[in-house]
């Protein structure tokens, strides 16, 4: 007899009802209750450990009424055994060393401490001597030195993450190397060693990688600068390779030959030449395509638009060239990232069909920088929320169409540095808007309104004008950032910006309001520069994290600021009545731009408090600007500052934290100038004209190497130039006029190029460039004596000198520029940002951080 279908149908429901409360009984925490061993081992960890109760949102709730496997950050198997510690992010500054509870957690599986602060110490014992560990997550906890052997005894990791790429400290894989750290750990699927220092060459640590690894499927190495071998051949299970910045010069040809790579990140290294065509169907698994900032030149492969599968295309930063349609693209329809920006590119954005949706799936797209004239038609675009369209030559109204992309779920969008005129009427700016910055456009009338929810807003460098609305920190709950500078905005400062009390940034610099500053705003100050008049609020002292204060071009009648916190970065107190000695007792250790000229400032000077100028052994990294960046909305950063060079105003938009100013000038200092300015050796640009320092140029000036701007000019400075000032070959301004100087200009190829205006007004000086002989000093004047050779065959030497200076430096500087990317990022970022505006777009660079497609 067979069985009835209700009969089948209740002993599957049996079936499936044991399975599953047998399952949730044996691995859901929920059922199990904490083991008192358990809860006394972690109670224990939590009182050895350091930590910042006001940033834990785990440790801090631990308490001894409820179970311990309920607890946030813990889990516990059916028995009652915590098998994962989720402790990332909790604040944590120490007391890990110190803690032997950790390591009683036998049965731990998966342990993470990522994102905490443990000041640099080696990995401890008690991490090590879990054995069962699965998963290990070390990442930017600010572990340092070398990696303990006893790794290599974790034999059942399976996720191993040692990255440090934004930790002040580096771990070290060189004693033991990385071979004998992997050994043993054959089980390893996900290795993230993202800024780890690794002493291997291409060969050797490729060799190790896949030696040992066999099953690895993910392998991120991002700036760990190492050289790239054909080993890759043999990862033939690797669907994931993170490669940036690891100095590349070119694409190792066995790239291509893996069968299961899906994401592939080669951004920020050196490749450079043409990429040629490529047998797509060994590319055919590619979803993630990253080559930006790179050295890539002419067109765009064809083989790129026939990946099909493909989701990510960002190739921005290179050197890209000629016409691309736009169109070519929708023939990706998984499309959803695609940044073509920052290269040579004419990217058509007409289109054939406009019924049709060009990309059903895009939700990123990058266009900056490519030479549009209008704006493309994206009004089908149902899903993009982030677009740039910046650094372009887009003329006329913004139209109030792009106001309903992504049918009003626009997040982020930026339309800076176009030729904009207006805002096309009537327009809806949408409430989903976080991100908008419109900067350095022709846009005129009053001030759009600010976004009910948005936190980055850049109206600056406009024609805006009239007052400013009186509620506008009223509808801005969510406002981080706000920049109105370089427009025409009168009136008042309205007293509701005390009412947006996330706003970490204010810029309202050089427009024309009026009054005085809203007491109740200090506490958010950042930069101000209007007819401000009276002093500094002494409640200035309770800013403790301010790093940039700007108050120039005031009225502001006061003392130097001695109480500002040691935070700061940038101090701007020009054009304003500022008086007395400028002498502190504290030091603010990370000041890098000073400028108090064309003040009453007197007395003599005092560079102790100075120090954050003196070079701080390699810690400040070439990429790290002062700046505050749509894309970097929560570094407590800023940009924008103005440094006088050569009597020209320049205004920066970036500034790199390598470059420092000090500007004295247009005051009454007086006495000599400190030997101590000699030790400020990070120093950039020294002015200290127009004053009345007395006694010689300090010999310890030579010591400024990096220093491409000196003027001590329009003093009481005597004696001769020290020839210790021909070793500043990076020099570019020099003006040494109108003092008491003596003697012969020292020779050599540096101080002859420039012109004689730099030593006029010094009448003891002489020889070249000055049209004045040195013989009646006794000196020869680098002059061969009288018939020496014939007058047909005299040779200047002074000449030749300059000339072979010229030849060898410039020689120097462009075989840098051709083949030393970190000269060619320092001269680009410091001496072409001070001649342009520069908006930083590698600042805007999308990162995508899921684990399998991590981003670094």
């Amino acid at each position: 007899m067979g069985i009835s279908l209700h009969s089948q149908c209740f002993f599957c429901f049996i079936c499936i009802l044991l399975i599953f409360c047998i399952t949730n009984g044996f691995t859901h925490h929920a059922y199990s209750q904490c083991l008192e061993d358990q809860r006394t081992l972690l109670l224990e960890l939590k009182n050895d450990l350091i930590f910042n109760s006001t940033l834990s949102r785990k440790l801090v709730l631990w308490n001894q009424t409820q179970d311990c496997c309920t607890w946030n950050g813990v889990e516990c198997d059916g028995t009652g055994h915590v098998i994962s510690l989720q402790l990332d992010g909790e604040g944590i500054s120490g007391g890990i060393h110190n803690s032997s509870s950790l390591s009683g957690l036998r049965y731990l599986k998966r342990l993470n401490l990522a994102d905490n602060d443990f000041g640099g110490v080696q990995i401890p014992e008690g991490i090590l001597n879990l054995k069962n560990l699965t998963h290990l997550d070390l990442s930017n906890a600010c572990f340092g030195g070398q990696v303990p052997i006893e790794v290599s005894l974790m034999r059942r990791l399976v996720n191993l993450d040692l990255s440090s790429f934004f930790s002040n400290y580096v771990l070290k894989v060189e004693s033991p190397n990385l071979k004998m750290l992997l050994q043993n750990l054959t089980g390893l699927r996900e290795l993230y060693l993202d800024g780890v220092n690794i002493s291997a060459q291409g060969s050797e640590w490729c060799q190790a990688i896949s030696s040992s690894l066999p099953e690895l499927r993910i392998l991120s190495l991002c700036g760990c600068s190492l050289s790239v071998s054909n080993f890759f051949a043999n990862f033939s299970y690797l669907t994931t390779l993170s490669l940036s910045g690891c100095g590349l010069n070119s694409i190792p040809q066995s790239l291509f030959s893996l069968p299961s790579l899906k994401t592939l990140i080669l951004s920020d290294n050196r490749l450079s030449g043409r990429l040629y065509e490529f047998p797509t169907l060994q590319f055919s698994n590619i979803v993630e395509l990253d080559l930006s900032d790179n050295r890539l030149e002419g067109q765009i492969p064809e083989s790129f638009f026939t990946l099909e599968r493909l989701e990510f295309l960002i190739l921005s930063q290179n050197f890209f060239n000629g016409t691309v349609p736009l169109e070519k693209f929708q023939r990706l329809q998984y499309l959803g990232v695609l940044d073509l920006s920052y290269n040579n590119l004419f990217v058509d954005t007409s289109i054939t069909d406009t019924s049709l949706s060009m990309f059903p799936q895009l939700y990123v797209l990058g266009l900056a920088s490519c030479n549009l004239d209008k704006f493309p038609d994206l009004i089908n675009q149902h899903k993009l929320v982030y677009l740039d369209l910046s650094n372009n030559r887009i003329t006329g109204e913004v139209p109030n169409w792009i106001w309903e992309i992504g049918n009003g779920t626009l997040y982020s969008l930026n339309l800076s540095s176009n030729l904009l005129v207006g805002l096309q009427k009537p327009y809806h700016i949408p409430s989903s808007l976080r991100i908008l910055d419109v900067h350095s456009n022709l846009l005129h009338g009053e001030l759009p309104p600010v976004p009910l929810y948005a936190y980055y807003i850049d109206y600056s460098h406009n024609n805006f004008e009239k007052s400013i609305p009186l509620n506008i920190g009223n509808s801005t709950t969510k406002l981080l950032y706000l920049s109105l500078a370089n427009n025409s905005l009168s009136g008042a400062i309205p007293t509701s910006f005390c009412n947006a009390t996330l706003l970490k940034v204010l810029d309202m610099s050089a427009n024309k309001l009026s009054g005085t500053i809203p007491p109740c705003l200090v506490q958010n100050l950042k930069q101000l520069g209007n007819y401000l008049e009276r002093s500094l609020p002494v409640s200035l002292a309770n800013c403790k994290s301010l790093r940039v204060l700007n108050v120039g071009n005031n009225n502001i009648d006061d003392g130097f600021p001695c109480m500002l916190a040691s935070s700061l970065r940038v101090l701007v107190l020009r054009s304003n009545r500022f008086h007395g000695q400028v002498r502190c007792s504290r030091s603010w250790s990370n000041l890098q731009i000073i400028d108090i000229a064309s003040n009453n400032f007197s007395g003599y000077l005092y560079t102790k408090s100075f120090s954050g100028m003196m070079l701080e052994k390699h810690a400040r990294l070439e990429s790290d600007y002062i700046h505050y960046n749509s894309s970097i909305l929560f570094s407590d950063q800023y940009y924008a500052a103005k440094v006088i060079i050569k009597g020209v105003e320049l205004e920066f938009e970036k500034i790199l934290t390598t470059f420092t100013v000090i500007d004295f000038s247009c005051n009454n200092f007086q006495g000599e100038i400190p030997d101590a300015i000699g030790d400020l050796s990070s120093l950039q640009v020294l002015n200290l004209s127009h004053n009345t320092f007395a006694g010689t140029i300090p010999k310890s000036l030579g010591n400024l190497t990096q220093l491409g701007s000196l003027d001590l000019s329009t003093n009481q400075l005597r004696g001769e130039i020290p020839k210790e000032l021909t070793c500043l070959t990076f020099l570019g301004a020099l003006n040494l006029s109108n003092n008491q100087l003596i003697g012969p200009i020292p020779s050599g190829p540096q101080l002859q190029t420039f012109s004689t205006d730099s030593f006029q007004g010094n009448t003891g000086l002489c020889g070249f460039p000055l049209n004045i002989s040195c013989r009646h000093t006794g000196e020869n004047d680098n002059v061969p004596p009288p018939n020496s050779y014939r007058k047909d065959e005299a040779i200047n030497w002074d000449y030749v000198s300059v000339a072979l200076g010229y030849v060898v430096g410039l020689g120097s500087i462009f075989w840098l520029l051709f083949f030393c990317r970190s000269f060619k990022h320092k001269f680009n970022d410091q001496t072409e940002h001070v001649f342009e505006k520069v908006f930083n777009p590698k600042g805007r660079r999308k990162r995508h951080r899921g684990r399998v497609t991590r981003r670094c």
